[in-house]
């Protein structure tokens, strides 16, 4: 296996284990984070969302398959499980990762996932009715940075 295969395997690994300093270790110091909730994260705040998701995710279940890495380029396919705490509602999220490595770590990591279906978990009708517009996308990632801002206020 590359050691950037073994690199991801370890990350999330770490994850299924809630164990966000693991994570982070797999991570270069100014690394970048997007996914279609979290946009453009860096540095602290890409290290502060994973610490803030595994403190909260008291009920998660997390499996991942098909990482594949070069000395450049890397990807898995992740799913969770997990009750979303803002409405108490159960969400299978199905993501595909993509990474960029740099100096044997993580520099760039980019999730997508179907915005739509992970709103219509958590929201229920709200989320399956609105959950494709623009502007619930909009607030959605705003209560989300909104909610990363507070919880590394407290810290």
């Amino acid at each position: 296996m590359h050691p950037h295969a073994e690199l991801v395997t370890r990350f999330y690994t770490s994850f299924a284990k809630r164990d966000p300093e693991g994570m982070l270790a797999a991570y270069h110091p100014d690394v970048t984070f997007s996914d279609p909730v979290f946009v453009d994260l860096h540095g602290d705040r890409a290290r502060g969302m994973w610490r803030m998701l595994a403190a909260r995710a008291k009920d998660i279940e997390l499996e991942f398959r098909d990482v594949e890495a070069d000395d450049a380029m890397g990807r898995a396919h992740w799913e969770a499980r997990y009750t979303f705490s803002a409405t108490g509602r159960r969400v299978h999220n199905v993501i595909e990762a993509r990474f960029a490595f740099e100096g044997g770590l993580i520099k760039d990591h980019r999730d997508t996932f179907d915005l739509w279906r992970w709103s219509s978990q958590a929201f229920g009708l709200s989320g399956k009715l609105l959950g494709w517009s623009p502007l619930a996308k909009a607030a959605i990632r705003k209560n989300a940075a909104r909610g990363l801002d507070e919880w590394m206020a407290r810290r």
